[in-house]
């Protein structure tokens, strides 16, 4: 299998991702296009119907290899088929139903109250559609790549996704029990589902691709989030949040946070308390500079010195170095996006030598 997957390092890369969440090593994910392709993959021709082209699984997997015959991964970036359809997967199967535009996917609300439980329905349409999906996609991968387990998300913003935020946030501070019961449900649903996709998508280095943010581990890896964080404070956080969020960092084996803009940042303390939760990612709105700028190092570094790891996205090639210095090597995971294959290859070679 190694001597057909897409990648020229394989095995350097899974060590430098596996050093990161370690927090002994640099993990740099960079891609470029590729100078010549790793083959000629034909693709299904795309339907003009938006639901179609985003849940057939024929489109999506065939589209997915032949954009990746033509990336050149460098450093610790890797191949990988994305099998999600719209971030927030596990909302469609506890009961959201989608809505598709040509770039995005949106979710209708679907519990009338919060005494409603919750639990994931094997039977439900779009849990088969996905699943169908990465099938074909681990079918189709013939060990050139890996197939990523979409993004699920969890916790309170699931169940925002289900009860709409609005109606939420009205109601969580009168009902704190219910809601609490109904996260507790979101994570073993999780949990199930998770369980289910891993089985077919587990590579045979024992690892896990979760797809967002492009993290690898051995075991069961995942980003974990709580974008509604911004919406509440930091006391109902601890209290509605963190239980279920602890639980799931303890329960996978490799756990990263994605802390989405500034007015997140007040929870970041009851972050770094987090001890089963390994690595942190930070994602700028997009009014502010991207994560390679000089005005995150204080915040890279404060998470470093409470022995997190931390991620860094959308880092320009010329900021790699200045991040590298300024931050320390190790545990940093940067991503990065190269201007061709020989500027790629050039700052591999500069990064690790």
């Amino acid at each position: 299998m190694a001597s057909a997957f897409w990648h020229d390092d394989w095995d350097a890369a899974r060590a430098r991702l596996e050093g990161w969440w370690e927090g002994t090593d640099c993990a740099l994910s960079i891609t470029a296009l590729k100078k010549t392709p790793w083959a000629e993959i034909p693709t299904k021709p795309r339907p003009e119907n938006l639901a179609e082209a985003w849940t057939d699984p024929e489109v999506r997997v065939t589209e997915a290899l032949n954009w990746l015959s033509r990336t050149w991964h460098g450093g610790a970036a890797y191949p990988f088929i994305d099998t999600e359809i719209g971030p927030g997967s596990l909302g469609l199967f506890l009961g959201c139903e989608p809505g598709f535009a040509p770039t995005t996917v949106w979710y209708e609300p679907c519990l009338r109250d919060l005494t409603q439980p919750l639990k994931l329905d094997l039977e439900n349409h779009w849990w088969k559609v996905h699943m169908n999906l990465i099938k074909l996609a681990a079918e189709m991968a013939e060990g050139r790549v890996l197939v990523g387990i979409p993004d699920l998300i969890e916790n309170l913003d699931t169940l925002a996704q289900l009860r709409g935020p609005q109606d939420l946030l009205e109601e969580i501070l009168e009902e704190r029990d219910l809601a609490k019961a109904r996260i507790n449900e979101i994570n073993e649903a999780f949990f199930q589902a998770f369980d289910e996709m891993s089985a077919l998508t587990t590579d045979a280095w024992g690892g896990t691709c979760f797809a967002a943010f492009n993290i690898w581990g051995k075991g069961k890896v995942a980003k974990v989030q709580c974008d509604a964080n911004t919406m509440i404070s930091p006391e109902l956080f601890k209290e509605l949040v963190v239980p279920a969020l602890t639980e799931q960092c303890t329960w996978l084996d490799r756990a990263m946070f994605h802390l989405d803009g500034t007015q997140a940042m007040i929870h970041l303390p009851a972050l770094l308390d987090i001890e089963p939760l390994e690595a942190i990612e930070w994602t700028p709105q997009t009014s502010l500079p991207g994560g390679g700028d000089p005005m995150w190092h204080p915040l890279y570094r404060k998470i470093k010195d409470k022995g997190k790891s931390v991620q860094a996205i959308g880092v320009l090639p010329e900021q790699v170095m200045p991040l590298i210095r300024e931050v320390g090597r190790e545990g940093l995971f940067m991503t990065v996006v190269a201007r061709d294959e020989a500027e790629g290859r050039s700052l591999v070679r500069e990064v690790y030598g």
